[in-house]
């Protein structure tokens, strides 16, 4: 169920965000047998859309013997209980899919601690006596063989605790990142971060740069815990390589915050390379969602080389004249965005000589303008 809001900060249309969603859905082996939106100037205070949309929503899962309904939006936990009392189904809205999704994808022990937090953090409002959907099987992962899935059983001091107790181990990480991270810097170790809409393909141009053996599956959020390896840069700058979790847009708040230790990557980055994806129909939406992310993160003003990702499925060669309207299209919108940006393929190898060139000239005239701060500062000081 989607809703295309008078006022919101989405960025892709309502048909192109359940498009998005369809596919996180079916990324936790849910099956969607059917989907409707409706325009809304605001959300309904108790049921997020209007009586006759409750009602068209209980016919089209009747007719489809659905077994629960999903909400592209953030549902408040009044909402989500109204609405299951009148369709009497599971109703999950966006963020709690995504949750589904990250803990599906979580590996490492931190990657697991930042999904378990998020998901606490997120259950923690709707425990409430009428609170069912949290005991039932649906999906995987956060709501399944994790804390959704005990929730009732457990009362609001218990997840306190827990969520406490969570933050206590994930600072601990933090830490632990930021001896790595001086470490890094204390012998002279430029930063380079990749970042980029989840599937742009962020991962397949870690591993073909860096030689790393990563997952690149083509599904949203493969990556989730943060990997380094070293970048071998034409000028010998010595300098590493971190592939960072994907964003999206209509990101929880709880899970931006739980995956702080992971993001604070890109905080200390020297660069970030900004991946995008030609040829998704969207990829300019898809690029001002990051841009919005890193903005919020108050990472607007870092140093970003721009990589146009997937060219070679748009069967492109060095240039791109040529092109037929429908295939060049996005591409010549994104380039018209991002002037300056690099057309490559991080699958095919093409053009990542160019990328690197462009990385580690970004790197030499961050050295040169940072050179040029410093001896400023101490003319100043000496005039004193």
């Amino acid at each position: 169920m989607g809703a295309e809001l008078a006022e919101t900060n989405g960025v892709l249309h309502v048909e192109d965000s359940l498009g998005e969603l369809r596919q996180l859905v079916e990324a936790v082996d849910i099956d969607v047998v059917g989907q409707i939106s409706q325009r809304l100037r605001n959300p309904h205070p108790a049921t997020f859309v209007g009586k006759g949309k409750v009602e068209e929503l209980r016919n089209l899962a009747a007719d489809r013997s659905a077994d629960a309904i999903v909400f592209d939006d953030e549902l408040s936990p009044s909402q989500q209980r109204n609405l299951e009392e009148s369709l009497k189904l599971p109703v999950v809205d966006r963020s709690q899919i995504i949750l589904d999704v990250f803990a599906g994808r979580a590996q490492t022990r931190e990657g697991r601690l930042q999904v378990q937090l998020a998901a606490y953090e997120y259950q923690l409002p709707r425990l409430t006596g009428a609170w069912t959907h949290l005991s039932r099987q649906f999906g995987r992962g956060a709501s399944r063989g994790g804390p959704g899935e005990t929730q009732l059983e457990i009362d609001r001091r218990q997840v306190r605790q827990r969520i406490a107790e969570l933050k206590r181990q994930i600072e601990r990480v933090r830490e632990q990142r930021q001896l790595h991270r001086d470490y890094r810097r204390d012998r002279g170790l430029r930063v380079v971060a990749l970042v980029g809409y989840t599937n742009a393909g962020k991962s397949t141009l870690f591993n073909t740069l860096s030689h790393a053996g990563v997952s690149a599956k083509d599904r949203p959020f493969e990556t989730l815990d943060p990997t380094t390896r070293r970048l071998r840069l034409p000028s010998g700058t010595p300098a590493v390589l971190s592939d960072t979790v994907g964003f999206i847009q209509k990101l929880p708040v709880t899970l931006v915050a739980a995956f702080r230790a992971t993001l604070e990557e890109l905080d200390t980055a020297d660069v970030l390379v900004h991946v995008l994806d030609v040829t998704h129909p969207r990829g300019y939406e898809q690029g001002v969602s990051v841009d919005r992310t890193l903005a919020s993160l108050n990472l607007a003003d870092k140093p970003r080389v721009t990589a146009l990702n997937k060219i070679d499925r748009l069967h492109l060669m060095d240039k791109t004249e040529g092109l037929d309207d429908q295939a060049g299209e996005e591409l010549r919108r994104l380039l018209a965005y991002y002037p300056n940006a690099v057309a490559i393929s991080a699958e095919k190898g093409w053009h990542l000589d160019r990328l690197v060139r462009t990385i580690d000239d970004t790197l030499q005239e961050l050295t040169a303008s940072r050179a040029t701060n410093v001896n400023a500062r101490l003319a100043n000081v000496n005039n004193l």
